[in-house]
């Protein structure tokens, strides 16, 4: 597991955003990714009668909803943990196998860091 110390700012900006969204919309999960130009999507928690995302599943959807072509990270804010299958599968369907995937707790420490694949 890599400290939240040693990531860069760009991966705590993302777990700083899925943080935030958590929190906000007082949801169970809050994610973050960042695309292959640097532009973040941040999502939280969808649980209508019709439609289950995660968050981290909702945060794929809208960087592909808006032309992302890759992803460069992700993040999600969770009691979890670990990050699902499913989440991990979604960043690897857009990002790849090595795509990073940031699982960090409420309090915004980094719990641990695996790739997607």
């Amino acid at each position: 597991m890599t400290q939240s110390t040693d990531l860069g700012p760009e991966d705590r900006k993302i777990i700083t955003l899925a943080r935030s969204a958590r929190a906000r919309n007082g949801v169970p999960e809050g994610a973050a990714v960042r695309d292959e130009t640097g532009r973040t999507y941040v999502a939280g928690t969808v649980a209508l009668d019709s439609l289950k995302l995660s968050a981290l599943q909702t945060a794929v959807a809208m960087a592909v909803a808006s032309g992302a072509k890759s992803l460069e990270a992700a993040a999600v804010v969770s009691e979890a943990d670990t990050a699902s299958d499913a989440d991990r599968a979604a960043v690897r369907d857009l990002g790849g196998a090595a795509t990073p995937v940031l699982l960090a707790g409420p309090d915004g420490a980094l719990r641990s860091m695996v790739t997607a694949g």
